[in-house]
């Protein structure tokens, strides 16, 4: 008996090695006449193996034994076992890039820039970062032997391997009382963690909102509706085209919304859900989208249950936009096309809050200590404040000598950083705002 279980957007599929008996196989060929929306390359009935079945598909539908797919709902959850921490490859080993909170490694005291050189015995040197990280990961409850270079000693720790979360969401307040969320995965409780984070954030003042969906692989559909509907004007969410006909469906009302002045950060590698999501506020005009182009997955994924325990992935559907503007193979084109969403957004968003301010002509500066602007009104510059776009004011000083505006920063300027200056009003000036780019 098939038996649907909840619709995926997600971008990512696994090449597994594919083992089923007859009648499993008879299960699959059934479910794909009913349901299965895309072109079938070959003759499905003389196909004499799932494998078979599955390379006449397109490459989001692919089958997965019981354990694979609980693997595979792991990694949109954001869920693993293990450690807890983020590596990457170094000469001496394998870095520790992030402990993640809650995992036995944090609760063993490890910290992030610390180096495992060796696994279980073994030295790290001459391994790839795939070859550690299979190592460091297995079944919950065993353990694993590492040393931990800290210092130019190394101590040796056994750790327990655990089920541990990825943090899904990360915030923070920006300059201006600009609330920033950055959304990972839309697991089936993405709308939840965004709304947590909005009221966070509003708590410590945040009047607008940035969303990040950049490098969001996708996930659950419902999540997306979810999100979707915490924006105003957005009473759709998608349109879908299934065996059954075209519908177009509703978003899930929210009580908590998003500002109108809302900004959307999507890239290239902003995947399924986060399309649904960008295409449903483009059509309605319910958000300002950021960035670039994104990947272009306007497909639909169901997993059916068989009756074996394993699992078949279909794509049942086709979506576009609630008007109907085509995302598959083609993506979404956001409003401004940016190679710098966050900081573009952020002078956006500030330059909204600094409406009555004049608008001085934008400036490129060398990377640097300090940088000389010409100014031909004496000025307080007590009250000149510079921003670093995507983070807050940076402490600076700055001082006026024969109409040159000169300004300090505490640290260096870095290449490719943009920043506002930000000149506050006086009682016979208009506020001014300039806008900065190091190169």
């Amino acid at each position: 008996m098939k038996n649907l279980l909840k619709a995926m957007l997600f971008s990512f599929f696994l090449l597994i090695p594919i083992t089923a008996n007859a009648d499993t196989l008879n299960e699959v060929k059934s479910i794909i006449k009913t349901e299965y929306v895309g072109n079938i390359n070959g003759n499905l009935q003389k196909a004499a193996s799932i494998e078979e079945v599955m390379d006449m598909l397109d490459a989001y539908s692919t089958f997965f034994t019981a354990a694979e797919f609980e693997q595979y709902i792991n990694s949109i959850e954001m869920t693993s076992v293990g450690i807890g921490v983020v590596v990457e490859k170094h000469n001496q080993g394998v870095l520790i890039t992030e402990v993640i909170e809650g995992g036995s490694a944090h609760k063993a005291g490890i910290k992030s820039g610390q180096i495992i050189v060796n696994i279980n015995g073994q030295s790290t040197v001459p391994m790839s970062i795939q070859e550690a990280t299979s190592l460091i990961m297995g079944e919950q409850n065993t353990s694993v032997r590492l040393g931990i270079l800290h210092n130019g000693k190394t101590k040796n720790v056994t750790l327990v391997r655990e089920s541990f979360s990825m943090p899904n969401i990360t915030k923070k307040l920006l300059y201006g009382n600009v609330g920033f969320i950055h959304l990972s995965s839309f697991s089936e409780d993405a709308a939840n963690l965004v709304k947590r984070a909005f009221n966070e954030l509003k708590s410590q003042g945040a009047t607008s909102f940035i969303l990040d969906v950049q490098d969001n692989g996708g996930g659950y559909v419902d999540a997306a509706e979810q999100l979707i509907g915490m924006f105003p004007k957005s009473p759709y969410a998608y349109k879908l085209q299934t065996a059954a006909g075209t519908v177009t469906h509703h978003s899930i009302y929210q009580r908590i919304k998003f500002p109108t002045d809302t900004r959307v950060l999507v890239n290239r590698f902003s995947t399924s859900a986060s399309e649904m999501l960008a295409a449903a506020l483009v059509d309605q005009k319910s958000a300002v989208v950021y960035g670039e182009k994104t990947y272009g997955k306007g497909t639909m994924q169901g997993f059916f249950e068989l009756s074996d325990g394993s699992y078949l992935k279909l794509t049942i559907g086709k979506f576009s936009g609630p008007n109907g503007s085509t995302i598959n193979e083609i993506g979404v084109k956001p409003h401004i096309t940016t190679a710098t969403p966050i900081m573009t957004a952020h002078f956006d968003s500030l330059v909204n809050k600094f409406k009555g301010y004049e608008a001085l002509s934008a400036t490129k500066v060398k990377e640097g200590d300090s940088f000389t602007l010409r100014y031909s009104k004496p000025i307080a510059t007590d009250t000149i404040q510079l921003i670093a776009l995507g983070d807050h004011a940076v402490p600076m000083k700055a001082t006026y000598k024969n109409k040159q505006l000169i300004i300090k920063p505490t640290k260096p300027l870095t290449k490719n950083a943009q920043y506002m200056l930000l000149i506050p009003p006086t009682a016979k000036e208009k506020g001014q705002y300039m806008h900065i780019t190091v190169n």
